[in-house]
Order: C-alpha cells, then sequence, then structure tokens
C-alpha cells in the first residue's frame, strides 16, 4: 500500500515538474516579443524616437547580461524552485508597471521584465537536469515549444488581443500577466506537495568551485549562445519597421513573426531530442548558419517578395540554433550546478553581445534607409557565430 501510495505521488510530482517547465517557458519570450506587434501604437501614444524604441528589446537583454552570473551564484542558496518563484513575482511586478501608462514606468517595467525574464532563463536548464536527468533532450524540447508557441501567440494575436480587451496596446502586453499568475500557481503546488508529500525533492543542488570563465569551452557556448540571439532579436525589435519600408502593413508584419515562431515549434521540439543522440553537433551548426545567411541575402535582395518562405527559413534555422544552445548547457556539463554555472555565463556574456544588436541594427539604417547594411550587420554575426558554434558542438565538457 506504501508502496502504491509513493508510485502515486513520484507521478503527481511528475506532472507538477512538467507543468513548471511549461509555464515558466512560457514566460521567458512572449513579454519581449508581443511589444514589437503594437509599437507603432505605443509610439504615437507616448511620443517615442527611435532609440526608445529600440531600448524596449535591449533593456530586457542588458538586464540578461548584468545579472545572469550572479542569478547563477544565489542558485545555491535560495534554491530553483524558490528562484523561479522570485522570477515570476519580479516579472509581473514589471508587467503592471510597463502599461500603466507614462514613459517613465514603461522603462523601469521593462527593466523588471528582463530581470524577471533573466532569474527565468538561468535557472530552468538546472531544473531540468536536476528533474529529469533521463529525458534532457525531450525536456529541453518541451521548453523550446512553449517558450516559442506562446512567442508566436503574442506575435500574431497582440494586436487582436488589444482590440479585444478594449485596452489597446495595454492590454496587448497586459495579458501576460495571467500566464505568470498561473506559472505562480504550479510553483506554489510544487511547494505543497513536497512539504505534504515523502516523496524526496530533487530541487537542492550540489556545489561547485569551478571558473566557468577560465573554460574556453564557456566561451564558445556564450559567443555562440549571443551571436543567434543578436540574430533574433534585432528581428524582433526592427521587423516591423522594415517589412512597413518593404510595404507590407503593421498586422501582416505580426503575422509574419508568428510563421517564424510557429515554424520555429516542431524544430525546437526536434532538435534536442534528435542532437542529444549524436556525437557531436557541427553537421547541425553548419545546416543552421547556411539558413541564417540565405534569409539575410533575401531580405537584400527579394525585400519583403517571398517573406513567408524567408519566415519559414528564419524559424527553422532560429528553433534549431535556440534549442541547440540550451541543449548546450546540459550536455556540455557534468553535474546541475554547472549547468546553471554555464547557464549564467552563456546569457550574461551572450545577451550583452545580442544586446548591442538593435540599436546597432536600427543605427545602420538611419544612415542607410535601404536596410542592406543592417542585414550586413546579421550576415556577418552569422559568420562569426559559424565559427564559435563548431567548437561550441564539439562533443567537450567545459570542465573539461
Amino acid at each position: 500500500m506504501k508502496n502504491e501510495v509513493k508510485k502515486n505521488a513520484s507521478y503527481v510530482l511528475l506532472l507538477i515538474n512538467v507543468l513548471v517547465v511549461i509555464l515558466i517557458s512560457s514566460n521567458l519570450r512572449s513579454p519581449i516579443v508581443a511589444v514589437a506587434p503594437v509599437l507603432g501604437e505605443i509610439r504615437d501614444v507616448l511620443k517615442l524616437d527611435n532609440f526608445q524604441v529600440s531600448l524596449l528589446t535591449s533593456i530586457p537583454l542588458f538586464m540578461f547580461a548584468a545579472c545572469s552570473v550572479l542569478v547563477s551564484r544565489f542558485s545555491n542558496k535560495f534554491g530553483i524552485s524558490k528562484l523561479l518563484m522570485y522570477s515570476l513575482i519580479i516579472l509581473s511586478f514589471g508587467l503592471f508597471l510597463r502599461i500603466s501608462g507614462s514613459l517613465w514606468l514603461l522603462f523601469v517595467g521593462s527593466i523588471f521584465i528582463g530581470l524577471g525574464i533573466c532569474i527565468g532563463n538561468v535557472v530552468t536548464p538546472g531544473y531540468v537536469k536536476n528533474n529529469f536527468p533521463k529525458q534532457i533532450g525531450l525536456m529541453t524540447g518541451i521548453f523550446a515549444v512553449s517558450m516559442n508557441l506562446t512567442a508566436a501567440l503574442a506575435s500574431g494575436f497582440s494586436v487582436k488581443i488589444g482590440e479585444l480587451t478594449g485596452f489597446g496596446w495595454k492590454g496587448s502586453l497586459g495579458i501576460w500577466l495571467v500566464i505568470a499568475a498561473l506559472g505562480f500557481l504550479v510553483l506554489s503546488l510544487e511547494f505543497i506537495f513536497n512539504k505534504r508529500n515523502p516523496v524526496p525533492s530533487q530541487t537542492a543542488l550540489s556545489t561547485s568551485d569551478f571558473n566557468m570563465f577560465k573554460s574556453a569551452q564557456a566561451w564558445n557556448i556564450s559567443i555562440f549562445m549571443g551571436l543567434q540571439s543578436l540574430f533574433y532579436y534585432c528581428l524582433v525589435a526592427w521587423l516591423p519597421s522594415f517589412l512597413s519600408d518593404f510595404h507590407m502593413q503593421g498586422e501582416s508584419s505580426g503575422w509574419v513573426f508568428f510563421v517564424i515562431q510557429i515554424t520555429m515549434i516542431p524544430v525546437t521540439f526536434c532538435c534536442p531530442i534528435i542532437a542529444s543522440k549524436m556525437k557531436d553537433q557541427r553537421l547541425m551548426i553548419l545546416f543552421i548558419c547556411a539558413l541564417m545567411f540565405g534569409s539575410t541575402m533575401m531580405f537584400v535582395f527579394l525585400k519583403s517578395q517571398w517573406i513567408y518562405v524567408n519566415a519559414v527559413i528564419i524559424g527553422i534555422s532560429n528553433g534549431l540554433s535556440f534549442s541547440l544552445s540550451i541543449l548546450f548547457f546540459s550536455t556540455r556539463t557534468k553535474s546541475s550546478i554547472n549547468a546553471v554555472k554555464i547557464s549564467g555565463m552563456a546569457q550574461s556574456v551572450g545577451y550583452l553581445i545580442a544586446a548591442f544588436g538593435p540599436p546597432l541594427f536600427g543605427k545602420l539604417h538611419d544612415w542607410d534607409i535601404s536596410w542592406n547594411s543592417s542585414f550586413y550587420l546579421l550576415s556577418g554575426a552569422v559568420l562569426l557565430m559559424l565559427y564559435f558554434g563548431l567548437k561550441a558542438a564539439r562533443n567537450k565538457y567545459v570542465e573539461d
């Protein structure tokens, strides 16, 4: 009887753990992606210039860069699940401030949103490695799919949500408070379950004195992470603007981004499962970079022609590069604590690189109104990404 109770309790805890991964990941991209489709409305209401517009994407990225290493250091002190709860509280506070209606609170809210997402970004790979040690590829896929599905919904339905709620851009951005609340509820259930149930918790981490910043492989992973993020967030920040210049309407550009995100979903699910069974992933890196380089050249030479074909190419390449980056945190480390540490380092270094992307992309457009120079920036980033990606994809641990 006791064995049966313990078995049932294990199944319940497993379900809760899966829901934690799904709901946390659902909060890690959509609050940023949801901004782009309603950017024109925000710009008009709050009188933003191009630099201020780019800050709405760059501020969270700078927070990722500034705080990721600190978050990884606090993971031992607070534990993974507690940090995830703090991330949702901070994120919710930022989401509330961002829709309060003033320019100052818009940016302050973006700071808190960046901090909340930063904690979730860093800690979740460690949560996956700790709670699903034999299903890392599968759970990384579920993590990435949940993130990209909600991002797809954010990009495709952001304008419509504002219309249906009657609150315009505030409704479009405020709706994500509901997802954060659901995540907080499930984490609360996990705490209650672990307190009342004899099933041992797996959220405690071991200790490690290993210095990630002295590992060449950790730097390869970090720079690869940063360059693929730079590519993605440049599109998040500026796709509506350059597609408008290419004679597409604002809502249509939201659907282009929807296609990108929807295409990423099956890719981000399958990639970690397949990649975790490969000896190394260098062929995958070559394929990713070829697609990314091709997509930038399509923008240069074709503009908005074949835009949905290009969106599918971008979705495939970004889905592969993102899920591979996350997978590296688990497969290139020997312990959960080092998975959190490399997650912290890669996202700190990586998002620092990525944060400079949107402002540079926009500034190059000020100099070259055709947007070609901006896309040449992305092409150069892809070539660098190829170099560091091939090194990161080798079957080598960061501790070696």
